[in-house]
């Protein structure tokens, strides 16, 4: 589908699907108000009949109005401006799209002329315009005999004044490098375990190194990963024929290619049965997504690619099956991480951060101006959080501070938790330097609490996407590619930043 930012009269504009918004109490925004003038009226009769009041996330589709170019209208109520929000323009665009698959228009322009949010924010509204409507139209049919309809939807055109036109193409090009980023984390993310396996990532990320010159794919196999000390991450791996691998994607934008990069380490764990701890039967289908923090790491290179970054970027996965068999790790065992610290496994199923505690001392070596981890890692973080917000853990304040700030623009929400002292004694064990688990209380800081240990030389947050990963209801079910844009937003703030310090 092309995207693309368009001027002129709104009347001549020659489009299968023109859509204006209506205030509350039947007040027609100036792009309404301009059809209005050029039908003689035909908008303010329609309104006069009651067919709609302007309420948030109304609608009525009008046919070959007199004076228009357009072949359909569609008034699109906006509800009263002091009411309006990120989650009631989210309910706009799931509104207007709704009409659009509704009706077999190959071409549709929007021309939202007010602030659809309280920020009156021309970039955001168009990029977020993009981001939603991609992911509203977003079909997986990818292990289906009978493949999904194509959309007839082909060129989506947004209507702004001249003024804006060129903060108009930036938000597109943004939006939509963002949009098809979040489509490659929600299509890895939905795939089956016995199709999406370690090596299946791995390719996945060998063939984005292949599609952008910026991007060169490492691949450490079992035997590497040994001779780097990284019993840790293999452990998990060690009750499943599939083998495990360490992912690694250099991204080379900065001028200076020596350039200290940001990094991303994405949990990988492409199946989860919980391992000899076993998980109850119930949901476990779900479990194909514990690989959505490395979905998400892939969606983010994807975008930062597309959008031609000027900065360095490297993305590590770190990629398991954690099965039982008889050669799978058992609670008690203990294992040496490629830190040198010992780990009591108490129990198999918290193995996130036993793949992700070889990675993080893995990523020291690229010297990173700062690392983030992104994992679905506790049930925990569901009970504190829901499914709003990611948790958001770090040993750096201002790191943290830009990620929260990231989160809220992108409207891809993070809620930070505390990561004290006095919560790493629950991780206290009397066989090895460090127990897994910390007991049930407080699991999201303890994994964290976990986690910091293996980040003392790193400016380092965690974000746990346990509640926000996926949708486990009905048509919704799914994976989100949430947080590639939280991550994205984050790594064009440093952009600025750097641009400000120069």
């Amino acid at each position: 589908m092309d995207f693309e930012i368009v001027s002129g009269a709104i009347a001549a504009l020659e489009t299968e699907l023109l859509i204006v918004g209506v205030e509350a109490d039947n007040v027609l925004t100036p792009a309404a108000a301009s059809l209005d003038s050029a039908s003689n009226g035909y908008l303010s009769d329609i309104l006069g009949g009651g067919d709609i009041q302007g309420k948030l996330a109304e609608s009525l589709l009008l046919q070959r109005v007199p004076g228009v170019a357009a072949k359909r209208v569609l008034l699109l109520g906006l509800g009263k401006s002091d009411e309006r929000s990120e989650r009631s323009y989210r309910k706009l665009v799931k509104a207007a799209f709704g009409s659009i698959k509704s009706i077999s228009a190959s071409s549709v322009t929007f021309a939202l002329d007010v602030p659809a949010t309280q920020q009156n924010d021309l970039y955001r509204q168009t990029r977020q315009l993009v981001e939603w409507g991609t992911a509203e139209l977003y079909q997986y049919d990818e292990t289906k005999s009978q493949k999904a309809e194509p959309l007839q939807l082909a060129h989506l055109h947004i209507l702004l004044a001249d003024d804006d036109v060129e903060t108009g193409e930036h938000a597109l090009v943004d939006g939509v490098a963002i949009a098809n980023g979040v489509s490659v984390a929600r299509d890895v993310g939905n795939l089956p375990g016995n199709i999406c396996t370690p090596t299946y990532l791995a390719q996945q990320a060998i063939r984005l190194g292949d599609e952008y010159d910026s991007i060169s794919t490492t691949v450490l196999d079992e035997s590497e990963m040994e001779k780097l000390g990284m019993h840790s991450l293999l452990s998990v791996g060690h009750g499943s024929d599939q083998p495990s691998k360490l992912i690694v994607m250099e991204y080379k934008g900065a001028a200076d290619a020596d350039a200290q990069p940001y990094a991303l380490v994405g949990k990988g764990i492409t199946f989860d049965t919980g391992g000899i701890s076993l998980k109850g039967g119930a949901g476990m289908d779900e479990m194909k997504f514990d690989m959505c923090g490395a979905a998400s790491v892939l969606g983010t290179m994807s975008a930062v690619a597309e959008m031609a970054l000027p900065i360095n970027v490297v993305g590590i996965i770190a990629a398991a099956e954690n099965m039982p068999s008889g050669r799978a790790t058992k609670p008690g065992d203990v294992i040496t991480t490629m830190s040198g610290q010992t780990v009591e496994v108490l129990n198999t199923d918290a193995e996130g951060r036993l793949v992700l505690c070889d990675a993080l001392t893995y990523s020291e070596r690229f010297k990173p101006r700062t690392v983030v981890d992104i994992a679905t890692l506790t049930g925990a973080c569901i009970v504190a959080l829901g499914h709003q917000a990611s948790g958001l853990l770090a040993n750096d304040d201002a790191l943290a501070n830009e990620l929260l700030e990231a989160g809220e623009f992108a409207a891809d929400r993070a809620w930070r938790l505390p990561l004290w002292d006095e919560y790493q004694e629950q991780l206290d064990s009397n066989f090895a330097d460090i127990a897994n688990i910390g007991g049930p209380a407080g699991g999201t800081i303890t994994a964290a609490c976990f986690l910091s240990r293996f980040t003392k030389n790193l400016r380092w947050a965690h974000l746990d996407i346990a509640g926000v990963a996926w949708n486990s209801k009905g048509k919704e079910k799914g994976a989100t590619g949430r947080c590639v844009p939280l991550l994205s937003q984050y790594l064009l703030d440093q952009i600025e930043d750097s641009e400000h310090e120069h």
